[in-house]
C-alpha cells in the first residue's frame, strides 16, 4: 500500500472512530433523556445504537484487527480439549480439600496468635 493510500485510510479511520464517539455519546444522552420511556424500549434502541457503532468501528483498520483476533480466538477455542466430566469432578474436590484444609491452619493460627495477643496484653 503506497503512502497515500495509508494516509487517507488513517484519515478516514479518524472520522469513522469520531462517528462512532459521536453515536455512543448520542446513546447515552438518549438514553437519560428518554428515561421516562419504557426500559424494553431503551434497551432495544441501546442496541440497535451499538451495533451500528460497532460495526462502523469495525469498518477501521483496527476494528478488522480486533474481529480478526475474535475470529481467530474462537478457532482456538474449539481446539480445546475440554476435561471430562470425572476429571472436573475430580480437581473441583481436591481443590475444596484443599481449601478446607488452608482454612484450618489459618483458622489455628489466628486462634494460637490471638492467645498470645491476650496474654501479653493482659
Amino acid at each position: 500500500m503506497s503512502e497515500k493510500a495509508e494516509n487517507n485510510s488513517g484519515s478516514l479511520d479518524l472520522v469513522k472512530w469520531a462517528a462512532v464517539v459521536a453515536i455512543v455519546v448520542a446513546a447515552v444522552y438518549a438514553n437519560s433523556y428518554f428515561a421516562a420511556e419504557s426500559l424494553l424500549a431503551r434497551t432495544i434502541g441501546l442496541l440497535v445504537v451499538a451495533g451500528v457503532g460497532g460495526w462502523i468501528a469495525a469498518q477501521t483498520v483496527k476494528g478488522r484487527a480486533f474481529v480478526n483476533l475474535c475470529l481467530e480466538a474462537r478457532v482456538e477455542i474449539r481446539k480445546v480439549v475440554w476435561p471430562t466430566r470425572q476429571e472436573t469432578t475430580q480437581t473441583t474436590i481436591v481443590v475444596l480439600i484443599v481449601i478446607f484444609i488452608v482454612a484450618i491452619i489459618l483458622w489455628l493460627l489466628d486462634w494460637g496468635l490471638n492467645g498470645v495477643v491476650s496474654s501479653l496484653i493482659s
